[in-house]
């Protein structure tokens, strides 16, 4: 018996619709479609262009119908924290962009109720200025005295499509407002923010269903009768973990897209001073797992100097870029790729530079060596947190498995091997989709397929299985120190 299944796996750089058939020990995983996404900037600050998304998702499923008429279920993952707010239907306004700068007055609101130190203790998170606490903080009262509901993005696509309202409990664990030991809203917490009760859903877990797709979608979409959408790792770093072929307990994961996601899969939170100074946060994943882990800023660094060197010459082969990187053979200085004035978009090279000039480091002349400053700033930050990780957790870390987009990148896996002094095993590259798919079969077909047990261990058995990951091993020299 084979199981089939489509995700929709939403990032925040693009979007993709798959289609995933699972066997007992294989997975064959399509891609249908694929579509751009990202910030648009209106009078009122930056957002998402939600109506855009949405056209987007429903003819990648009609594809994936027509592809495949067995398909029975769909799950959905996307980045985390950001929102819309409802009222019965109908959305208040496009969902704002966690890269707007609103947010700042958020921190300042909820920091006045709560200081830092006790919001880490209640929530287990790192301080990150757009976490949903803060952004729900910035929003004008009356705006959300006019909301019945929030939902957070994979959420509302799940309301889309069924029309039920939920918020599944990974995501939801990167608000701020979640207990991060009983993975329960924090009710307290809530009222002491004065935060309308109301707007916080009925919380569901991996694995449940959400119901079957509303009559007159399913219609449009050309699905067969009975197709149910099932709740997974709505958090895409809680879909990709799963995906991870993790088949050794010292491993450390990196997720690496716009975002890199640096950490370890644990049973408990680690609540601590220690952990708060090292800003390590403690998000729920998948069977009640812990995320323990750290935010990087990614690949985001790269993306956007590629796109303000395009502006200027046009397009640059990314591809010839690196290659280039990785042939220089001068060191570079490394930058702080936390540094929080490289978040917002704009001219990525010029904040860098002045970072560089701050620290007292010569600019690197030419793109290809200003490229390799970036990639090897982000493999030392990625490096350092796992071994903070590490300590933290008070765990041994023998092996890192990176996934993601950043797992084709050959020189950041070569170099986090390298700074790490660990192995990198690189791939899959689409584990987001992976863990969403497996978790969908798990629920439809667990004991027909796997038995009556069915750990995270048997389904990243399939994965290991059925992709073989590059291996990066260690240098005895990191040459640019």
């Amino acid at each position: 018996m084979s199981i089939h299944v489509a995700a929709i796996d939403l990032g925040a750089t693009s979007g993709r619709v798959m289609r995933a058939v699972v066997d007992t020990d294989a997975l064959d995983l399509v891609e249908v479609a694929r579509f751009p996404n990202g910030p648009v900037q209106r009078d009122d600050g930056l957002h998402w262009d939600i109506e855009a998304l949405r056209g987007h998702i429903l003819a990648g499923l009609r594809q994936a119908f027509l592809d495949d008429p067995h398909i029975i279920s769909i799950g959905i993952d996307s980045w985390a924290v950001d929102y819309a707010l409802m009222t019965g239907e109908r959305m208040l306004a496009e969902p704002f962009h966690y890269r707007d700068d609103r947010t700042a007055r958020g921190v300042a609101a909820v920091h006045a109720v709560v200081p830092p130190h006790e919001l880490y203790a209640l929530s287990g998170l790192q301080h990150l200025p757009f976490n949903t606490v803060f952004q729900l903080a910035a929003e004008p009262p009356e705006q959300r005295a006019a909301a019945d509901r929030m939902l957070l993005i994979p959420d509302l696509v799940a309301f889309w499509l069924t029309g039920r309202a939920v918020a599944e409990v990974t995501n939801a664990s990167t608000t701020g407002l979640l207990d991060p030991r009983t993975r329960q809203w924090n009710e307290a917490l809530i009222a002491r923010l004065g935060l309308p009760r109301g707007l916080f859903p009925e919380l569901v877990q991996p694995g449940d269903d959400l119901g079957p797709l509303r009559a007159d979608l399913a219609a449009e979409l050309g699905a067969p009768a009975g197709v149910r959408v099932t709740a997974v790792g709505s958090h895409d770093t809680a879909s990709a973990v799963v995906g991870v072929p993790m088949v050794r307990h010292d491993a450390a994961y990196i997720n690496c897209g716009t975002w890199g996601l640096v950490g370890l899969e644990l049973e408990h939170p680690v609540i601590t001073d220690d952990s708060r100074a090292a800003n390590f946060t403690n998000e729920g994943g998948v069977d009640g797992r812990v995320r323990f882990l750290h935010n990087v800023m990614g690949l985001w660094l790269l993306s956007e100097s590629v796109r303000a060197w395009e502006a200027e010459s046009g397009p640059i082969d990314l591809g010839a870029l690196l290659a280039e990187a990785a042939a220089v053979s001068k060191p570079v200085p490394i930058f702080d790729a936390n540094d929080p004035r490289l978040m917002p978009p704009g001219d990525m090279p010029g904040r860098i530079a002045e970072l560089l000039l701050e620290q007292g480091d010569p600019v690197p002349e030419g793109r290809a060596a200003f490229t390799r400053c970036i990639v090897e700033s982000l493999a030392a930050a990625f490096a350092a947190a796992i071994r903070t990780a590490a300590v933290l957790a008070e765990r041994e870390v023998g092996v890192i498995h990176l996934v993601g987009g950043g797992a084709l990148n050959a020189l950041l896996c070569q170099l986090v091997a390298d700074r790490a002094g660990l192995t990198v095993l690189a791939g899959p590259v689409e584990a987001t989709a992976i863990g969403n798919v497996l978790v969908q079969a798990r629920a439809a077909g667990a004991a027909q397929l796997f038995g009556s047990n069915v750990p995270l261990e048997r389904l990243r058995a399939i994965v290991a299985a059925a992709h073989q990951p590059v291996t990066y091993v260690p240098r005895a020299v990191v040459p640019h120190a």
